[in-house]
């Protein structure tokens, strides 16, 4: 067969494909996210297609669905099995916050528990001392859960506070990311399983056709629950905050929540489900949900958010708490590509008089998501909104604080990844306090920030202006 028939077939090929994805992409799809797979399948059909079938497919494969099912039957099962003792802990918020205590409840399946004690850490190294310090006082269990654990001189030393745990007969469970925990994973796993750590990757890519839907589902939670009286979350993972990198702008700032009290049997209930999801080991002994300490005074509730739960319900109560703030919001957050209805909740924040504050990384470690996030900032200036960029290194805190009422924070990124595919933890907090407590970090951050002058961004540069723009019709898939 000589190489202009082949080329020729190549050529129709690709036209067949073209004109096959034409009808099949827009089916059951947001118009954006439809409209940025075109364009990959119009340019390049053939590597579009293969990007397609395993980062495009909705509909999950019939082991995801079974997936599925599981963890939330999981879920359940440990709610109904500890109501009779935890109902009586359910906070009482107050006719104000009631109502967005039960759109969480029913979006994410938690109550919101009353009684709890919470501290903020934002050094990264007095969060690694602290959770050393926990894990080495462990009794019955410790379990991590966490998108990084990576194989440097901080997973080497929680590693070994694990170890000793387990040499003391502490029951020791991790559950780690396949993808973003792999280094890890590869080298340490079977060192560890050889002390009696029990170690789980969570979502591995076992065989191309038995992940023939989606590839990228991962759990992007950071979750640490010790004798499950104390809990820790938020945005920080176990790695050096340099992550390896020398350069000083390239440090991670994040920011972790340690807890006590009765929201530490959320956290527990979804490490338990996720672990049971993984392993087919279903663990609902006494032993993992203790009576709580109720000393303190910090209604939590507790979000997990991801592909299993109602369709992007994080994204869905952030929206519903957005319409109905009155004077204040302030966002920080690493990635910040929001989708149309998100920007129209963030338009009306501005319509409304309100002061809309955004708080960014100056420098982004993501190239795409990173000029993505910057070609949205002119028109939410023009709205009225703050945009304050961060230049002490990267800002990795994830939260959101509307007026003196509520606050979001955990793991995940104000992105349609997060919003969609990523299995997050998010905490709402409806206390004083703790409110108090993240809007002083937030605006600690704004001083470590410039904010950006909107005739100057303006006036940047045609080439910059067309890398930010063409990232933005990528940013659906990001």
């Amino acid at each position: 067969m000589s190489l202009p028939l082949l080329l020729q077939i190549y050529i129709y090929s690709e036209w067949i494909l073209r004109i096959v994805m034409l009808i099949e992409v827009p089916r059951h799809r947001k118009p954006a996210i439809a409209t940025a797979w075109l364009m990959v399948l119009m340019l390049f059909p053939w590597p579009g297609f293969i990007l397609y079938l395993f980062l495009g497919i909705q509909k999950p494969p019939k082991h995801r669905l079974y997936q599925k099912e599981k963890l939330i039957q999981a879920l359940a099962d440990l709610k109904n099995q500890f109501a009779d003792s935890y109902m009586k802990l359910r906070a009482d918020l107050g006719s104000g916050k009631q109502k967005t205590s039960e759109i969480v409840e029913s979006s994410g399946g938690m109550y919101a528990m009353g009684s709890n004690n919470v501290e903020f850490i934002n050094d990264s190294e007095k969060f690694i001392l602290q959770l050393i310090h926990d894990i080495e006082k462990a009794l019955h269990h410790v379990h991590l859960q966490f998108y990084i654990f990576k194989n440097d001189d901080v997973g080497r030393r929680v590693s070994e506070a694990v170890i000793r745990a387990a040499n003391r007969g502490v029951e020791c469970r991790l559950l780690l990311d396949a993808m973003g925990s792999r280094k890890f994973i590869n080298r340490k796993s079977a060192a560890l399983r050889k002390k009696g750590i029990k170690i789980v990757a969570a979502y591995p890519m076992i065989s191309l056709r038995h992940y023939l839907g989606r590839l990228d589902w991962r759990t992007h939670r950071k979750i640490a629950v010790i004798d499950g009286k104390t809990a820790f979350t938020g945005s920080q993972n176990i790695v050096d905050p340099s992550y390896g990198h020398n350069e000083s702008n390239l440090i991670w700032r994040d920011l972790v929540a340690r807890i006590s009290g009765p929201a530490v049997f959320s956290l527990q209930a979804i490490f338990l489900s996720d672990w049971y999801l993984g392993t087919d080991e279903a663990l609902s002994d006494e032993e993992f949900f203790p009576s709580p300490d109720t000393n303190g005074d910090s209604p939590i509730q507790v979000l997990p958010s991801g592909p299993v739960y109602s369709p992007s319900n994080y994204h869905m109560v952030v929206i519903e708490a957005l319409y109905h703030a009155k004077k204040q919001v302030i966002i920080t957050t690493p990635y910040f590509i929001p989708d149309d209805a998100m920007l129209q909740a963030l338009e009306s924040v501005c319509r409304r008089g309100i002061d809309l504050n955004l708080v960014l990384p100056k420098k982004s470690d993501q190239f795409l998501p990173g000029n993505a996030a910057k070609s949205y900032y002119e028109d939410i200036m023009k709205w009225g909104a703050r945009i304050h960029l961060f230049n002490d290194g990267i800002l990795h805190t994830k939260s959101i604080s509307i007026d003196e009422n509520i606050c979001f924070f955990g793991s995940s990124n104000f992105d349609i990844r997060s919003f969609e595919l990523d299995f997050e933890m998010d905490l709402v907090f409806y206390g004083q306090k703790e409110i108090d407590d993240i809007k002083k970090q937030q605006r600690a951050y704004i001083h470590q920030s410039e904010e950006l002058d909107p005739e100057k961004w303006i006036s940047r540069g045609l080439l910059r202006k067309t890398v930010e723009n063409l990232s933005r019709l990528l940013s659906p898939m990001l």
